[in-house]
C-alpha cells in the first residue's frame, strides 16, 4: 500500500518568522485521523526566516530529528551543546527524562530550510543525549545513504526505536531500490524534484505513507533530493 498525499494537501502556516509545512497534528493543527505513522509522530518542513528561531522550551520522551537543507540552523541546549547545523548536516536529540533547548536562524541575509521529525522511543526517561553529524552531497548521491538507526547499521547516530532513515540525492534518471522487511512501515518525503516510486509520481513537498510493501524502487524523472524512513509498524 502507497498512499500518496499531495504538498498542497498539507497543513500549512506562516507565523511571518516561520513559514511551516505540519504532516501530522501538532500545534493548533488537530486532526485525530492523523496523529502518526507507526513511530513517526512528527515531520515538519520549516523555513525560519532572517533573525527568527524557536526560544528556550522542553522536550522529554522524543528521538528529534533536524535534517537542514538549505541556510544555516544554531541550536543551544542546557546539556551545555551549542553547534551550527548546515545544509546536508544532521542532528539527533534524544529528549529523554527532559532536555531545553533553543534553535534559531543566525544569518542576517538568508533564510534557513529545514526537516524536523519527531521519533517516539520505546522507552521512557532515558538519559538526554544529543549528536550531530555532516553529511556531503557525494556520500548520498546515486544511493540511500543511512544516517539513523536502532543502533545496528555503521557509521550512524542512534535511536531508541526500530527505525532506519536514510537521505538520498539523484540525478535525473537513475534510481534506487530499498528492500523491507515484511510487516513494516515506511514514509518518503520528495524534498526537491520528482520522483516515481513503485509506479506512483510525486513531485516536490509529496508525501507517501507506505506499508507492506517488500521493495520500494524510486527512480528520478527530474534531479531529486529525497529523505526515507524504514520503521516498525
Amino acid at each position: 500500500m502507497i498512499n500518496v498525499i499531495k504538498s498542497e494537501d498539507r497543513y500549512h502556516a506562516d507565523h511571518g518568522w516561520l513559514d511551516t509545512r505540519w504532516h501530522f497534528s501538532f500545534g493548533d493543527y488537530y486532526d485525530e485521523e492523523n496523529m502518526n505513522w507507526g513511530p513517526l509522530r512528527v515531520f515538519n518542513d520549516d523555513v525560519i526566516k532572517v533573525g527568527g528561531g524557536f526560544g528556550a522550551h522542553p522536550h522529554r520522551d522524543m528521538e528529534i530529528v533536524t535534517y537542514v537543507i538549505d541556510g544555516v540552523l544554531e541550536h543551544q541546549d542546557n546539556l551545555g551543546h551549542k553547534a551550527q547545523l548546515k545544509a546536508g548536516e544532521v542532528q539527533l536529540m534524544s529528549a529523554g527524562k527532559g532536555i531545553v533547548h533553543a534553535e534559531y536562524n543566525p544569518s542576517k541575509t538568508q533564510n534557513v530550510h529545514l526537516l524536523q521529525l519527531w521519533i517516539m522511543p520505546r522507552t521512557k526517561n532515558l538519559t538526554p543525549r544529543w549528536d550531530q553529524r555532516p553529511y556531503d552531497l557525494a556520500q548520498r548521491t546515486g544511493k540511500l545513504l543511512p544516517v539513523i538507526s536502532s543502533g545496528d547499521v555503521p557509521n550512524t547516530m542512534p535511536i531508541d526505536q526500530d527505525a532506519t532513515i536514510y537521505v538520498s540525492h539523484l540525478k535525473s534518471g537513475t534510481s534506487v531500490t530499498h528492500e523491507s522487511a515484511p510487516k513494516r512501515h515506511a514514509y518518503l518525503f520528495v524534498i526537491k524534484g520528482e520522483l516515481d516510486v513503485n509506479g506512483q509520481a510525486l513531485k516536490q513537498g509529496d508525501q507517501a505513507r507506505i506499508a507492506d510493501e517488500p521493495s520500494l524502487k524510486l527512480n528520478a524523472t527530474q534531479e531529486s533530493e529525497l529523505i526515507l524512513l524504514d520503521m516498525a509498524a
